[in-house]
């Protein structure tokens, strides 16, 4: 199935659009022109189907820009608009927008013929050759999707060869098989591939699974083992209901277990991944393979002392291969290895006896089931071994004024080495005012602020009202990211906690440079 340069299997990235029939998503057109440049010039996948034909004109545009950036890369013909069997409307909104390839919707089952379009096959396969033909008069490349192909396979199949047999006379590039709405085992998608592919040798079949049962990634290597030549997948698995085929899973399985070398360049899916989540708003799991932040975390100290004394529970799936690193949870499973894997990656040294130390308050921290994060490190070693490295910056008081309808302020009283700084901030919140008041100080210091990436804060369950608040941020500076955790009974003084700590952070990296 290798064949010089990228293998027979494409990919077919469809997150722009069936991923946007998931719930509450909706790209703006700038959102969907980065996600198409980034999927065909840095992802690499073989083809992108970015919209439905006749949405709005808003959707048009952005289409119109997609296609305007790939004609200037050479890539026009790799970006596809789904149209539906409408006569001329579908194939003139799509060359309106500049697009040369359409995928015609058809229908796949017998039930969806007779009760969504109440027509018979021959009445469906008329309107089907008008559509074509005026498709192919205007210049458009042309494929054909079977929607419900899998339940109309299962339920009558005869209905589905008699539908093969009547678009057997038009030129189209690919007929497209979706498992619509998940329902095929792995079993049954190599058989009812292998029929298919055996049945109609001249065809080119895509398949388009869908994640209903969690077998998508499954089904598409088993219809790869069939020869299928396209798997279609989105970012994230985002689409409908449970989704579908997540392309990260996706395209690391077809080469982990098969042996597949695709085009797709696994270095940028974990960024593309983050960009999709940006912008979708939908977050991905912690524990989705690939590009869940926890994916390459070993919790267990006795797994990480394997991995130190040789490697024993790594495998092909390295972090390095995504442009990832592995890392070494630090709680109250941690054990010594787990301690000195995130001490060399910090390049800090400490003795045996420190280590125990060190090792015993982070163990008494886990059991508190306290997050503790790599950044925490630092600090723990500095309180327990009275440290004052990470101590550049000291909030010792702050005054917080919230009204309804009205700005807030604040007051804080901060040291900065040996010096201590008065200031007052105003702003949307308590802590948009904390930083407006600390920026103010910064700047007399020559001490810039990153950027802030990502805010989330969380309570113990149970929702107690008194409860401890965790405030977790990821901060983006010229070293990359930073992800800086505070806790306090108030949500915005845990906020102000990890602003501290990442100013002690930047500050002792900057130390220690000098």
């Amino acid at each position: 199935m290798k064949s010089n340069g990228c293998s027979s299997v494409n990919i077919v990235d469809t997150t722009l659009r069936d991923g946007e029939q998931t719930q509450g998503v909706s790209f703006s057109p700038a959102e969907k022109l980065n996600i198409a440049k980034a999927l065909l010039e840095q992802l690499k996948v073989n083809r992108v189907e970015v919209a439905s034909a006749r949405i709005s004109e808003g959707e048009k545009d952005a289409v119109a820009a997609i296609l305007e950036w790939a004609k200037s890369k050479g890539l026009q013909d790799r970006v596809e608009v789904l149209g539906f069997v409408d006569g001329t409307a579908s194939v003139d909104w799509i060359r309106e927008a500049g697009g040369r390839v359409i995928n015609l919707l058809t229908k796949g089952s017998r039930k969806h013929c007779d009760h969504q379009l109440r027509k018979s096959l021959q009445e469906h396969l008329d309107d089907i050759h008008q559509t074509v033909n005026y498709a192919k008069e205007q210049g458009l490349a042309v494929n054909v999707y079977l929607e419900d192909w899998s339940n109309g396979y299962n339920d009558e199949p005869e209905y589905v060869y008699a539908l093969m047999d009547g678009l057997s006379d038009l030129d189209i590039e690919h007929y497209m098989l979706p498992d619509t709405l998940g329902v095929l085992t792995p079993e049954q998608v190599y058989a009812s591939l292998s029929d298919m592919i055996e049945r109609f040798p001249y065809a080119n079949f895509d398949f388009h699974p869908h994640n209903d049962y969690g077998l998508a990634t499954a089904n598409s290597l088993m219809a790869v083992k069939a020869g299928i030549s396209s798997i279609h997948c989105t970012v994230n698995c985002l689409g409908e209901r449970a989704g579908n085929a997540s392309l990260p899973e996706v395209a690391v399985a077809l080469k982990d277990v098969m042996g597949i070398d695709l085009c797709v360049d696994e270095s940028h899916i974990v960024r593309l991944s983050q960009m999709v989540e940006n912008f979708s708003g939908k977050r991905i799991a912690d524990n989705a393979p690939i590009v869940g932040a926890d994916v390459f975390t070993q919790t267990s100290g006795i797994h990480a002392d394997g991995d130190k004394k040789g490697g024993l529970y790594e495998t092909r799936l390295s972090p390095e291969r995504f442009a990832r690193r592995r890392s070494y949870a630090l709680g109250k499973m941690s054990g010594k290895a787990s301690l000195q894997k995130n001490l060399e990656q910090l390049d800090i040294s400490l003795s045996d006896n420190d280590i125990k130390k060190v090792l015993a308050r982070v163990v008494e921290l886990g059991d508190s089931k306290k997050t503790i994060t790599s950044e925490d490190l630092p600090f723990i070693i500095a309180e327990v071994l009275e440290s004052k490295n990470y101590n550049h910056v000291e909030l010792i008081n702050c005054s917080v004024t919230s009204g309804l309808q009205l700005d807030s302020t604040t007051s804080i009283r901060v040291r900065i080495g040996n010096e201590i700084f008065l200031s007052a901030g105003i702003g949307n919140g308590g802590f948009d005012a904390f930083i407006d008041a600390m920026q103010k100080i910064l700047d007399q210091n020559d001490i810039q602020m990153p950027q802030l990436l990502d805010y989330e804060v969380r309570i113990p369950k149970g929702g107690h009202t008194d409860a401890l608040t965790e405030c977790t941020i990821t901060w983006w500076d010229e070293s990359g990211s930073l992800k800086t955790r505070g806790v306090h009974s108030n949500q915005v003084f845990a906020a102000m906690n990890a602003t501290i700590r990442m100013l002690n952070i930047r500050i002792h990296r900057v130390t220690q440079s000098a």
